[in-house]
């Protein structure tokens, strides 16, 4: 059975990036009627905090992505430990004594000497009783020892890698202190929960390298791995400087439609060209992730805007009602008087303005060339309630009173109506106002 994982660490707020990961594991996973796992990657106990865990389940579900069970790394901790003590046995992990300052040195004058930065495993040459005197004195942390060999598989995105083991260095697995790293728990956590298929970013595909020879000592089958491009800002610039305001939970406070982010993000970075679906299950379906490349994909955040606002136009009114209640429009105007507004709104906090506008009159927008004009024509409009044929049987009188016809009639009319310059059709609009407008 297909299974797939999104495994964020509850450290801060989802973002867009984050994203890709989580939908693109998700469609893989419904579309073979496999499971998907959320798994929160908490085994960082002092940054991890309950809020964000979730914020990451708020998120997912606003958006639609369902998980079949979710995993918590934090109450696997003796998983862990079993696999560590099974390296260890094995004679594939080893203690390390070297300080943060220490390594950087090494580091800088393997560059200067125009070697890779690679560690040189000199941890594996101290005796028992040196070991036991650096312990004394100071922590340690341990590493995978990597067969020097090239590791390869067939990604489903960049294609087939080949990466020499021998130029990267033993991973740590623990962190002085004892802290278990992200790399074997994640591992682990593969093999023992199926996982068979894994989509992550394409910074990810070094660690992927180390983690497949990992997976081979634990006795695991390592999975399908595919590794999706990172996104940039709409100039090619880092996306991480801009994060903080590209928070799913931001987006969703600035109104943006979780269909218009779906949409987007199964389709940016592929050669399929961005189709606004209705809804999630629409999304899964025209999802192919063989369409993906791996260049560096630029992502705006105003594209979202515009395909919200398509999305909300293709909703009936039932599909809105709570926020057209919200709104204050009555129940006997909901359904006209979103069919008027729906195509006239960015966002669904947009609806409240144009009930307002209905309700109590616009500030009208009068040029001074017209003022005689406008006056001259409200004159000639009744009192409300008004119909769908109002519009058309006002200005046909104030053409025949006035002489304006065509622009110079209807723009005039329209600004002061509604304090606007463009709109919904005012033969739709008439009917909907509460008040007669003023001219002034």
């Amino acid at each position: 059975m297909t299974t797939t994982r999104f495994a964020p660490s509850p450290t801060g707020w989802l973002h867009i990036g984050n994203l890709r990961a989580a939908l693109f594991n998700y469609a893989i996973a419904r579309q073979n009627g496999g499971q998907f796992v959320l798994r929160i990657d908490d085994t960082d106990a002092e940054r991890s905090k309950e809020e964000y865990v979730e914020g990451v389940k708020e998120d997912l579900t606003w958006l639609g992505i369902k998980w079949d069970r979710i995993e918590r790394q934090s109450q696997r901790m003796d998983r862990y430990e079993l696999a560590k003590q099974k390296l260890i046995d094995m004679g594939r992990l080893y203690e390390c004594f070297e300080t943060p300052v220490e390594l950087d040195l090494k580091r800088k004058k393997q560059l200067n000497m125009g070697k890779p930065p690679v560690y040189d495993r000199a941890a594996l040459a101290l005796s028992d009783a040196e070991k036991d005197a650096l312990r004394a004195e100071r922590g340690s942390h341990w590493r995978f020892k990597l067969d020097h060999e090239r590791i390869e598989w067939a990604d489903g995105i960049i294609g087939d890698i080949s990466i020499d083991a021998a130029s990267v260095s033993d991973p740590v697995l623990f962190k002085n202190g004892g802290q278990i790293l992200y790399t074997l728990a994640s591992v682990v956590d593969d093999i023992e929960m199926g996982m068979t298929d894994v989509v992550r970013g394409s910074d990810h595909v070094t660690n992927t390298a180390t983690q497949i020879q990992i997976m081979h000592a634990l006795g695991g089958t390592p999975p399908r791995f595919a590794h999706h491009s990172l996104l940039t800002g709409p100039q090619g610039e880092a996306l991480s400087k801009r994060l903080g305001t590209l928070a799913l939970r931001d987006l969703r406070k600035a109104g943006i439609a979780p269909e218009a982010i779906l949409s987007l993000m199964a389709r940016l970075g592929s050669s399929e060209p961005v189709e606004l679906r209705a809804n999630i299950d629409e999304v899964i379906a025209g999802f192919d992730i063989s369409k993906f490349g791996s260049a560096p994909t630029k992502f705006d955040a105003d594209d979202l805007g515009p395909l919200t606002a398509r999305h909300l136009a293709t909703l009936d009114h039932a599909a809105v009602t709570d926020t057209i209640s919200a709104a204050g429009v009555p129940d006997a105007l909901a359904e006209p008087f979103w069919k008027v507004v729906r195509d006239n709104i960015n966002t669904l906090d947009d609806v409240a303005a144009w009930w307002v506008l209905f309700r109590d009159g616009a500030t009208p927008l009068v040029a001074d060339e017209d003022a005689e004009f406008v006056t001259q024509a409200f004159d000639m409009l009744g009192e409300p309630p008004y119909t769908a044929t109002t519009w058309g049987e006002w200005t046909t009188q104030a053409k025949a009173e006035t002489g304006r016809k065509g622009r110079g009639l209807f723009m005039p009319l329209r600004k002061a109506v509604t304090g606007l310059e463009r709109g919904p059709e005012m033969a739709d609009v008439m009917p909907l106002l509460q008040v007669k407008p003023k001219a002034g």
